[in-house]
């Protein structure tokens, strides 16, 4: 098994996507995990209100769920890598305005801003990636993506909590801004190693394919699949608001602690990302996506008993073994779901369906812990987790066998 991951590690680096694309996600990662720590406790410092606390984490995806179907239309003949830089830059300009915002509604606005970005950067990465591999081999493909993804959040956060304890809790904005900018001159740089002219990136057809075309046959399997994605994200993101909030406001941990806490769960994740990129290959997506969200739900049903660093770590870590397992694996899923021909604008309307649920998670967390408390807010969005793993067993089909022998002519990258 060691083997076969140093091996498939060693061909991800000779690949020439490699520089323009699976470093800069690390990078983007990275940043992300440096940010996540401190941006609950710096929504704290300017608002007392839950709900608006969680509008802050929520803004991002807000602002990437408002472009996203827009975004997937406009960027199908335009080059991905160039795209994917343009994303990055909008999201590190708006979060290094934070350093110096003290108005809430500011800073919600700045935070939709970068989702904007974010949704450029992701359709578009989501969309190279599709192209570039098969289906047999895709689940590998985009779970070791997503352990590059992982291994980002894993060591972001610590470094991102030591910063904000030490310096202030804004100065990671600043820190999350510059590696951004590296990650865009690392894509820059790598312009002329990369492969745009790879047999899967041939330019499209000049007329620009519908949404509505890009669905056609595919209506039924894409609602149902919407529905398990939109409840697993609402555990998602709720976990990354509520896990700090309830180790600064309850457990009264120091950011940097939370950071390690974080970094605990990423570092757990890792562990599995190979794992379940081949679980997915060989048996089905399903098999790895199920396991996952009912981890996660576990986790956060199970978090209001925590009392502690070490329970709160545990706890994080329960988290990080549903994360492991579906490393990558709704991607991959609207990967098997989306047409050749208009495939961003297909991946476009896949994130927006991840947004809402991205969110809607930090406002469930929001408005249930005002209303009630903060553990109840736990439990809310476990059910989701929970809810989210029960409809893929039972109604969503293995896209595996569903979709069998799509992208024939794609490079194969695993």
């Amino acid at each position: 098994m060691i083997a076969n991951i140093k091996n498939t590690l060693i061909r991800f680096i000779k690949h020439p996507t490699f520089l323009s694309f699976y470093l800069p996600s690390f990078l983007v990662a990275f940043a992300w995990g440096v940010r996540s720590p401190v941006l609950p406790l710096y929504a704290s410092e300017l608002s007392g209100v839950y709900l608006l606390i969680g509008l802050i984490s929520a803004g991002g995806g807000l602002g990437t769920m408002i472009t996203d179907l827009p975004i997937g239309r406009l960027i199908q003949h335009m080059d991905k890598r160039h795209t994917m830089t343009i994303g990055i830059a909008m999201d590190a300009l708006s979060t290094l305005a934070l350093v110096w915002v003290d108005s809430i509604w500011v800073a919600i606005g700045l935070r939709i801003v970068g989702g904007v970005g974010h949704a450029v950067f992701s359709i578009a990465r989501h969309t190279y990636i599709t192209n570039a591999i098969r289906i047999k081999s895709r689940g590998r493909a985009i779970s070791l993506l997503g352990g590059i993804l992982r291994m980002g959040l894993f060591l972001g956060p610590a470094i991102g909590g030591m910063i904000g304890e030490r310096f202030g809790i804004r100065l990671p904005f600043a820190a999350y801004a510059l590696i951004s900018f590296v990650a865009i001159s690392v894509i820059l740089l790598a312009k002329n190693q990369t492969t745009e002219e790879i047999q899967s990136q041939k330019r499209p057809s000049k007329s620009a394919v519908s949404l509505r075309e890009a669905l056609q046959g595919r209506w039924g399997i894409f609602l149902i699949a919407s529905l398990s994605y939109i409840l697993g994200q609402i555990a998602i993101a709720g976990e990354s608001l509520i896990i700090p909030l309830w180790g600064s406001e309850v457990l009264m941990l120091s950011a940097d602690r939370i950071g390690w806490v974080m970094s605990l769960s990423s570092a757990v994740s890792l562990i599995l990302f190979y794992p379940a990129g081949t679980i997915m290959d060989r048996w089905g997506r399903k098999f790895a996506l199920v396991p996952s969200f009912l981890l996660i739900g576990l986790g956060l049903g199970l978090l209001p008993l925590t009392g502690g660093f070490w329970g709160l770590a545990i706890i994080a870590m329960v988290i990080g073994l549903g994360h492991g397992f579906g490393s990558g694996a709704m991607l991959t899923l609207g990967s098997d779901l989306s047409p050749k021909l208009g495939r961003s604008a297909f991946l476009g309307a896949w994130q927006w369906i991840a947004d809402i649920g991205s969110s809607g998670g930090p406002l469930v967390v929001g408005l249930v812990a005002d209303i009630l408390a903060l553990p109840f807010a736990s439990l809310a969005v476990a059910f989701a987790g929970l809810l989210a793993g029960g409809v893929i067993a039972l109604f969503v089909p293995e896209t595996l066998k569903w979709k069998e022998g799509g992208n024939q002519g794609a490079e194969r990258i695993s």
